[in-house]
């Protein structure tokens, strides 16, 4: 660890990298749930659907020796899993919470019976970008280990933002989300719409597995996801239902996750396991903040919950 060489120092530099490792898996789903939500659905089942892409992306990389390729099959097992979401959650009488929690045992339970072979050997992993040769320090070389998906989910922050403003798919999927009705009357498929923003969201939730198993912490285990694909529902609600602001709240959710870690490199062993819950209390605490009644929530969908 950085802050092993650089004491105190390196706390803050241990919080950044960790924010970028810890936050690039909450980047991708929350942006894949962002997209579903938009489109006046909630996809609960993504906690599933990243195990499911972790899994994949681990037994494909090793099986084949290219994680780029392992990163692929991630998003195309997602895609899967949310193409049987999407036809569910949209039949007669049929509840989303319901859809997803169902998504969630069947994702993971997929997820944990054929990953079994692939728990001990050991994957090829995704290639990094080396931004610490300014530094003569090991440790600060091996803190600045940056994943090219991090700076692919930066990128695709602001261009989900410019699609949802400026394109006619964009346009669509925001008026299927806000008004069904008016969207149906306009002669546009709800069902088609729908079923693509899932999957494409649950694409970029696999990716964000992947991220998990192939770059941070870089195994695979039943436990890797540690309810992300739940917390990033909440950290969709934080950032009003805006890419960009997925993109700020993603960070803020990796640096609380690193924040236990790096003040343990340091010493720092009281309250630990508080500080390891700083991602649950956060989420918790965004539940509780945005649960008002007498509160609007800025952004969200008007059909976001209804059986329209």
């Amino acid at each position: 660890m950085a802050t092993e060489a650089l004491g105190w120092w390196g706390v803050p530099l241990a919080i950044a990298a960790g924010t970028m490792r810890g936050g690039t898996p909450f980047l991708f789903v929350s942006l894949g749930e962002c997209l579903t939500e938009k489109s006046g659905k909630i996809n609960l089942g993504l906690e599933g659907t990243l195990l499911m892409g972790a899994m994949s992306a681990y037994a494909i990389s090793y099986l084949t020796g290219s994680p780029w390729v392992g990163v692929l099959v991630a998003g195309i097992a997602g895609m899967v899993l949310g193409s049987i979401h999407g036809w569910l959650s949209q039949q007669p009488r049929v509840n989303d919470v319901a859809v997803g929690i169902a998504m969630i045992i069947f994702g993971s339970g997929i997820a944990f019976f054929l990953g079994k072979p692939f728990i001990q050997p050991s994957a090829p992993q995704l290639p990094t970008l080396d931004l610490g040769g300014w530094s003569s320090l090991t440790q600060v070389q091996a803190a600045l280990k940056i994943s090219p998906l991090f700076l692919l989910g930066v990128i695709l922050a602001p261009t989900l933002q410019w699609f949802f403003k400026s394109t006619r798919w964009g346009l669509l999927i925001r008026a299927v989300g806000d008004s069904p009705e008016a969207a149906r009357a306009m002669g546009v498929s709800i069902f088609k719409v729908r079923m693509l923003s899932i999957i494409a969201g649950s694409f970029l939730a696999g990716i964000g597995g992947a991220s998990l198993s192939l770059y941070y912490p870089g195994v695979w285990t039943e436990r890797i996801s540690s309810g992300q694909g739940l917390m990033a529902v909440a950290l969709v609600i934080f950032a009003h239902w805006n890419p960009l602001q997925c993109l700020y709240a993603s960070l803020l959710f990796g640096g609380a996750q690193a924040l236990g870690p790096a003040l343990q490199s340091v010493g720092v062993n009281s309250y630990y396991y508080l500080f390891n819950a700083a991602p649950y209390v956060l989420t918790l605490a965004i539940m509780i903040l945005t649960c008002s009644p007498k509160r609007t929530l800025t952004g969200a969908p008007g059909a976001l919950g209804t059986d329209t």
